[in-house]
């Protein structure tokens, strides 16, 4: 009896140990959620922005610069060819750049890299875009423009110019709304701090 009182005690003894150390290691089970350790198979499509200004303007503009980047590959003979391989090179460009965009805007993937300012980003391009898509198309109106594909391309091109100059305005707008925003949030951190440190005088005293 004496042996199996013993044993029930070490038994005891060895489950709280087992207990205590569990307790105490550094590998404990993760809690994070398991959609945030999925990676890329957690994501989903933002309705709410693809219904937005913002949304449809940018899926007119990818499929206006790639209308038109299709219109200028069709021509077979140019002359000259200065307008028109600069017409290409702005409309796939423009496409490129404003699909992935609109990938990452489209999927929330921009979430994922705070430290890039994207309202700023998508400022540029649009920017850009419009200037060199005006560019492109005059130039390409004024040495290019007898054939079909060529008038063609052309009106794409100037679509394709509104179409950035619009998104460029509602894209400024969005900056300075996201700058007076931050500014309030920095003003309303360091008002926080400033009573934080005059409600402990302790501080005030090592400070000085």
């Amino acid at each position: 009896m004496r042996g199996g009182e013993e044993l029930d005690g070490f038994e005891g003894e060895a489950s709280s140990t087992s207990m205590i150390s569990g307790a105490s290691s550094p590998y404990q089970p993760t809690t994070e959620p398991v959609s945030q350790r999925r990676g890329l198979a957690g994501l989903r499509c933002d309705p709410d922005y693809l219904r937005g200004a913002l949304g449809r303007l940018k899926v007119a503009q990818v499929i206006l610069a790639l209308i038109a980047f299709i219109c200028i590959e069709t021509i077979m003979k140019c002359s000259p060819c200065e307008g028109l391989y600069f017409f290409e090179f702005v409309s796939c460009s423009a496409f490129v750049v404003t699909g992935v965009l609109l990938i990452l805007f489209s999927l929330n993937l921009h979430m994922r890299i705070p430290q890039i300012n994207w309202n700023l980003t998508d400022l540029v391009n649009t920017g850009l875009s419009t200037f060199f898509f005006f560019i492109a198309s005059i130039v390409l109106a004024a040495l290019n423009h007898r054939a079909g594909a060529e008038i063609a391309a052309v009106i794409f091109g100037f679509l394709a110019t509104a179409a950035y100059a619009v998104s460029t305005f509602l894209a400024v707008q969005k900056w300075r709304v996201s700058l007076r925003q931050q500014s309030a949030n920095d003003y309303i951190r360091a008002r926080t701090e400033s009573r934080d440190v005059d409600s402990r005088p302790e501080i005030q005293r090592l400070d000085t």
